[in-house]
């Protein structure tokens, strides 16, 4: 296997923690200067496309969003000469038409959070001004969708992805001050995970799957977010996720 048969990197959230279907699976327990990934990277085939998958919080669930070392993870992904890569994250619904069990493409990002978001603080790193306004590659963004498209799988086009610290749930103030904001999804994935992929010189879009309506979002604004429905409706909504991929990678 050479580094430059990766035709595409999936990095799986919360409830994917693998990509099923795929062949020929080799694991490859890389090492970076920021560290160890969340996972094994796993390299298999997919239409006989090369694949890689890396589950971002550890194939056990093992690290807490603002835990994940999303420098080492991008920067593995790199070094094996992945140059496109999609992000599938949880997220909660603020937008009315963005409800549990909905899939979106996200096209902008506000980022709360305040964790290490650039390779540049490192000694013999360059420092990097990385034109930012677009935060996902919009080609990789329009195939997605028209893979989506082919697949016969309903996403909604566009939005604005917030990213929180996490790993707690939002106050309903704190969702209200986003959707004032022009957040329609928030999660707690989305950054550094995207900056540094555009740091690397790699296109990166996001497939954001909405697992609950945010705090004081949705018919019932005042309903409790219960964790085991949040369970049921990633369950339901990732396994489309394998079938955009397959038909991004069959055109």
């Amino acid at each position: 296997m050479t580094a430059a048969a990766i035709d595409l990197a999936v990095i799986g959230g919360t409830g994917v923690y693998a990509f099923p279907g795929l062949e020929h699976p080799e694991r490859i327990d890389a090492s970076t200067r920021w560290g160890a990934p969340s996972s094994a990277i796993v390299i298999g085939e997919v239409n006989g496309k090369r694949v890689a998958f890396l589950a971002r919080h550890g194939e056990l669930h093992t690290f807490a969003p603002h835990h994940v070392n999303y420098r080492a993870n991008i920067d593995a992904l790199h070094e094996l000469g992945v140059r496109r890569v999609v992000g599938v994250n949880a997220v909660g619904g603020i937008r009315d038409d963005m409800g549990p069990r909905v899939l979106a493409v996200p096209d902008q990002l506000i980022d709360y959070t305040h964790r290490v978001s650039s390779f540049c603080d490192a000694e013999g790193e360059a420092v990097l001004h990385v034109e930012f306004g677009e935060p996902y590659a919009e080609s990789l963004r329009r195939a997605l969708l028209d893979a989506a498209h082919r697949a016969g799988v309903d996403v909604v086009d566009g939005g604005c992805y917030g990213a929180t610290q996490g790993p707690r749930l939002e106050t309903r103030a704190e969702i209200a001050r986003m959707r004032r904001d022009g957040c329609d999804l928030v999660g707690m994935t989305g950054m550094p995970e995207a900056v540094l992929a555009r740091e690397r010189g790699m296109e990166y879009a996001c497939i954001a799957v909405v697992a609950n309506w945010a705090a004081g979002c949705g018919p019932d604004p005042d309903a409790p977010i219960s964790l085991a429905e949040i369970h049921a409706h990633l369950a339901a909504a990732t396994g489309h996720v394998p079938a955009i991929v397959r038909a991004l990678l069959a055109h």
